[in-house]
């Protein structure tokens, strides 16, 4: 057989021997092979992936994204159709580190207005720049380019700083930084650069508010989305000299921010080298032709869909949801470590499938959806020292398939929550630590500690009523009489901030929280 391979983005030498080498593959464009007669697809970071586009290639088995990013693929979709997608991460960590810590080095010496001065003769700079020696670094997102950054900061004697919620202390043991919360390091950094992933927790992670933590004329860097910034909070900034420097490479096309005497910017040159463009080919040529041949599956971020998904889609979407109440429901502090134990041959038999699902679930949330997938959440979770433990019990249950997953962090606290599969399709979560329960994980979900005492029901009833929210359902269970109660509330419509904070302030209430699941 023959595996047609389309070429939608040029491959170094390197990588075009690479691909070259194998006997049983025909390599072109879209001028000698037409995507209906693709077997494989190798795409870079620019190309759309999208429905429509998979309604034109009814072969395709596979998708090769020269680079780490995967946005503009359709995920879903390409799963839905069988179709491996594979990325290559973490080639690209030390050409973006390089390439930010010269954008850093510009802007605090003002390297580009003094070539652009001397190139109409003015060979007299005015302008005083900074030197970095004894200079606060604050990384915001400590990933492989964060502890990059960190390695070269330190190199030019300053102090670093890092805030990332899924690093622990002990992950950075041996590193001269220090971890601290994002409020602290706004506050004492002298530069601020950008290298956390776009959620919607970080969308505008720099705005008004947080902007105003920083010192005076400090420099900001951004090498890793446009989002990450509130543009014209950041333009307010530089303009009353609050913001001294901002330094970027991921600039939209006519913003404010492209001619302003305080601002450098490139356009998406952080990965471009002769290094990274030949590794990127070749290892994206090696990991499409070995799939192709069944040999590995190397940074496929959907496989475990390939294969019985029908049957595990249901264990995994309780896996899931188990993993998103434990983030919703949990300390927000590190994770120390996750035990998860199942009973019933369906459930040992998929335990490892199902793990995958618990920590995409728990991961999502902070991380993205599109960034935690069930292939790299395992490896999330280990570069996160996150430590997992998997049971098969044998001890009696009233469901013949139980689920139970028990998260601890690191400030020593801990919760359990249990779940069942009834009619081998639906997912019910039926314990919530101490308290038994029994509710389907959908909608709109209100998560409310009480205390065993009269009129709770009413009040809170009352309360919905009065802000035309309309009750689903209700679950209350307790553990002992006159102690405290834990209550799952079903909402047809979500509760505004203000509100929650409200139903919060209530005497008899222990802690409120809300979840939409998708």
């Amino acid at each position: 057989m023959t595996f047609n391979i389309l070429l939608a983005t040029p491959l170094s030498e390197d990588g075009m021997k690479a691909l070259s080498s194998a006997q049983d593959v025909r390599i072109g464009k879209t001028d000698t092979i037409p995507l209906a007669d693709a077997d494989a697809l190798i795409a870079g970071e620019e190309m759309v992936v999208d429905k429509s586009l998979l309604k034109l290639a009814p072969r395709l088995k596979l998708i090769g994204r020269a680079g780490a990013s995967l946005t503009g693929i359709d995920l879903d979709e390409a799963t839905r159709r069988g179709i491996i997608v594979m990325n290559t991460p973490g080639v690209d960590a030390v050409t973006v580190a390089e390439y930010t810590f010269a954008m850093l080095l510009a802007v605090t010496r003002y390297v580009v207005h003094a070539h652009n001065a001397a190139a109409i003769g003015q060979l007299d700079n005015p302008l005083l720049g900074k030197q970095l020696k004894g200079k606060t670094l604050g990384i915001i997102g400590f990933g492989r380019v964060g502890k990059e950054m960190a390695h070269r900061a330190t190199a030019f004697g300053m102090e670093v700083l890092a805030t990332d919620p899924f690093v622990a202390e002990s992950q950075v043991a041996g590193l001269k930084l220090k971890l601290v919360g994002m409020r602290e390091l706004l506050e004492r950094a002298d530069i601020v650069s950008l290298h956390t992933t776009l959620t919607p927790e970080t969308h505008h992670i720099l705005n008004a508010q947080t902007l105003a933590l920083t010192q005076p004329g400090v420099v900001i860097i951004n090498t890793k989305d446009t989002h990450l910034i509130d543009e014209p909070a950041l333009l307010e900034m530089l303009n009353n000299g609050h913001v001294g420097g901002f330094a970027t490479d991921v600039i939209q096309p006519g913003s404010s921010l492209l001619r302003h005497p305080k601002v450098i910017h490139t356009q998406r040159m952080r990965y471009n080298t002769v290094e990274v463009q030949r590794d990127l080919s070749v290892l994206i040529a090696e990991q499409v032709l070995d799939a192709l041949h069944g040999i590995d599956f190397r940074n496929a971020v959907n496989l475990p869909f390939m294969d019985g998904y029908e049957t595990l889609a249901p264990l995994m979407d309780m896996g899931e949801k188990i993993g998103m109440l434990e983030y919703y429901l949990g300390h927000h502090a590190p994770i120390k470590r996750i035990e998860i134990s199942v009973i019933g041959s369906e459930m040992a038999d998929s335990i490892k499938p199902i793990t995958v699902a618990i920590l995409r679930g728990l991961l999502a949330p902070a991380l993205g959806n599109t960034v935690v997938n069930y292939i790299n959440a395992p490896v999330i979770a280990a570069e996160r020292n996150i430590f997992v433990t998997q049971t098969k019990g044998r001890e009696v249950s009233p469901y013949p398939n139980l689920l139970t997953c028990r998260v601890l962090w690191e400030d020593d606290g801990d919760i359990e929550i249990a779940g069942a599969l009834f009619n081998q399709t639906e997912p019910r979560i039926v314990q919530v630590d101490r308290y038994r329960t029994d509710f389907t994980p959908e909608g709109i979900i209100l998560v409310m500690g009480s205390y065993d005492v009269p009129g709770v029901i009413g009040r809170v009833g009352t309360f919905m009523a009065e802000n035309h929210i309309n009750i689903a359902g209700w679950r209350t269970s307790r553990v002992e009489k006159g102690g405290n109660t834990l209550s799952i509330i079903s909402i047809d419509e979500p509760l505004s901030d203000e509100l929650l904070n409200e139903l919060r302030s209530n005497e008899f209430v222990r802690h409120a929280t809300q979840i939409i699941f998708d």
